[in-house]
Protein backbone atom coordinates (compact mmCIF):
# COMPACT_ATOMS: atom_id res chain seq x y z
CA UNK A 1 0.00 0.00 0.00
CA UNK A 2 1.47 3.73 -0.83
CA UNK A 3 1.88 6.40 1.35
CA UNK A 4 -1.24 8.58 1.16
CA UNK A 5 1.71 11.61 0.67
CA UNK A 6 1.79 10.23 -3.02
CA UNK A 7 -1.73 9.52 -3.92
CA UNK A 8 -2.12 10.68 -7.81
CA UNK A 9 -6.01 11.06 -7.14
CA UNK A 10 -5.18 15.00 -7.18
CA UNK A 11 -3.99 15.00 -10.93
CA UNK A 12 -6.83 13.01 -11.88
CA UNK A 13 -9.52 14.95 -11.03
CA UNK A 14 -11.10 16.71 -13.55
CA UNK A 15 -11.59 20.00 -12.02
CA UNK A 16 -7.71 20.03 -10.86
CA UNK A 17 -6.69 18.56 -14.27
CA UNK A 18 -8.95 21.26 -16.64
CA UNK A 19 -7.40 24.06 -14.37
CA UNK A 20 -3.82 23.38 -14.40
CA UNK A 21 -4.01 22.72 -18.15
CA UNK A 22 -6.13 26.88 -17.98
CA UNK A 23 -3.21 28.10 -16.41
CA UNK A 24 -0.29 26.35 -17.87
CA UNK A 25 -1.64 27.37 -21.25
CA UNK A 26 -2.42 30.94 -20.05
CA UNK A 27 1.38 31.36 -18.57
CA UNK A 28 2.61 29.82 -22.05
CA UNK A 29 0.48 32.42 -23.87
CA UNK A 30 2.14 35.11 -21.74
CA UNK A 31 6.08 33.92 -22.51
CA UNK A 32 4.72 33.30 -26.09
CA UNK A 33 3.53 36.97 -26.86
CA UNK A 34 6.24 38.66 -24.83
CA UNK A 35 8.95 36.77 -26.63
CA UNK A 36 7.28 37.53 -29.64
CA UNK A 37 7.30 41.01 -29.35
CA UNK A 38 9.47 42.07 -26.37
CA UNK A 39 12.97 42.79 -28.11
CA UNK A 40 16.59 43.31 -27.03
CA UNK A 41 16.61 47.54 -27.25
CA UNK A 42 18.88 50.30 -26.01
CA UNK A 43 16.46 52.59 -24.80
CA UNK A 44 13.79 51.77 -21.36
CA UNK A 45 10.42 50.51 -22.57
CA UNK A 46 7.16 51.48 -20.46
CA UNK A 47 6.80 49.21 -17.49
CA UNK A 48 3.38 50.56 -16.16
CA UNK A 49 0.89 52.81 -17.37
CA UNK A 50 -1.57 55.25 -15.31
CA UNK A 51 -4.40 57.02 -16.46
CA UNK A 52 -4.09 59.44 -14.00
CA UNK A 53 -0.49 59.73 -13.81
CA UNK A 54 0.86 58.60 -16.96
CA UNK A 55 3.83 56.93 -17.22
CA UNK A 56 5.14 55.75 -14.12
CA UNK A 57 7.64 53.08 -14.20
CA UNK A 58 9.92 53.13 -16.84
CA UNK A 59 12.49 49.28 -17.08
CA UNK A 60 14.95 47.81 -19.23
CA UNK A 61 13.55 45.48 -22.12
CA UNK A 62 14.13 42.07 -20.00
CA UNK A 63 11.81 43.56 -17.18
CA UNK A 64 8.95 42.64 -18.97
CA UNK A 65 9.53 39.50 -18.29
CA UNK A 66 9.35 39.53 -14.53
CA UNK A 67 5.69 39.38 -14.55
CA UNK A 68 5.27 35.57 -16.15
CA UNK A 69 8.08 34.51 -14.06
CA UNK A 70 6.32 35.62 -10.87
CA UNK A 71 3.15 34.39 -12.09
CA UNK A 72 4.73 30.75 -12.87
CA UNK A 73 6.06 30.95 -8.87
CA UNK A 74 2.87 31.66 -7.67
CA UNK A 75 1.35 29.07 -10.33
CA UNK A 76 4.02 26.25 -8.87
CA UNK A 77 3.57 27.35 -5.21
CA UNK A 78 0.02 27.27 -5.39
CA UNK A 79 -0.32 24.06 -7.38
CA UNK A 80 1.97 22.68 -4.04
CA UNK A 81 0.02 23.73 -1.82
CA UNK A 82 -3.34 22.84 -3.86
CA UNK A 83 -1.88 18.96 -3.80
CA UNK A 84 -1.06 18.83 0.30
CA UNK A 85 -4.57 20.44 1.08
CA UNK A 86 -6.13 17.89 -1.38
CA UNK A 87 -4.63 14.71 -0.48
CA UNK A 88 -5.32 16.34 3.24
CA UNK A 89 -8.99 15.99 2.43
CA UNK A 90 -9.60 19.82 1.47
CA UNK A 91 -11.11 19.89 -1.31
CA UNK A 92 -12.91 23.10 -1.78
CA UNK A 93 -8.57 24.81 -0.35
CA UNK A 94 -7.79 23.16 -3.29
CA UNK A 95 -9.70 24.20 -5.31
CA UNK A 96 -9.59 27.79 -4.14
CA UNK A 97 -5.90 27.92 -4.73
CA UNK A 98 -5.86 26.76 -8.12
CA UNK A 99 -8.26 29.18 -8.86
CA UNK A 100 -6.37 31.79 -7.57
CA UNK A 101 -3.78 30.59 -9.78
CA UNK A 102 -5.73 30.97 -12.58
CA UNK A 103 -6.88 34.09 -12.02
CA UNK A 104 -2.98 34.83 -11.28
CA UNK A 105 -2.39 34.12 -14.85
CA UNK A 106 -5.50 35.94 -16.77
CA UNK A 107 -3.53 39.13 -14.96
CA UNK A 108 0.08 38.35 -16.09
CA UNK A 109 -1.63 38.00 -19.88
CA UNK A 110 -3.25 41.03 -19.48
CA UNK A 111 -0.07 42.74 -17.71
CA UNK A 112 1.94 41.10 -20.64
CA UNK A 113 -0.53 42.53 -23.37
CA UNK A 114 -0.78 46.10 -22.14
CA UNK A 115 3.03 46.50 -22.24
CA UNK A 116 3.08 45.49 -25.42
CA UNK A 117 0.36 47.47 -26.47
CA UNK A 118 1.86 50.80 -24.48
CA UNK A 119 5.24 50.45 -26.49
CA UNK A 120 4.73 48.63 -29.89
Amino acid sequence: MRPKFFSQDFFRNSVVHWMLIASILLNLGCWGVLLFFVRPVDFPIILHYNVYFGVDIIGIWWQAYFFPLISLAIMLINTVLAYFAFSSQERIISYVLLLSALLVQIGALIVAASIILINY
